[in-house]
């Protein structure tokens, strides 16, 4: 079976977090959130909901913050996707 982390780099998502982590459980073998410096409560629920949670000081390059995350992933495959963002069943 192939292994995929999921990782996502995000800031102030705490309205979309929940249902961008919830399709991938089960699914991938692990749920990566990188986060470049929320206020809100992203990160918490992220915690929450099991994910390896990174910070990343934001310096206005989105490929440093995706290394980063590329760098925490330990699965074979790597999907990034938006907080916004999710699979259909």
């Amino acid at each position: 079976m192939i292994s995929i982390s999921l990782c996502m780099i995000v800031k102030d998502e705490e309205e979309n977090i929940r249902r961008a982590l919830s399709w991938g459980r089960g699914r991938v073998c692990e749920q990566i959130v990188v986060d470049t410096g929320s206020t809100d409560r992203t990160v918490e629920i992220a915690e929450e909901m099991g994910a390896k949670v990174y910070h990343f000081q934001w310096c206005d390059d989105f490929a440093a913050a995706k290394n980063h995350a590329i760098e925490q992933a330990s699965g074979e495959w790597i999907a990034f996707l938006d907080a916004d963002e999710y699979f259909s069943e």
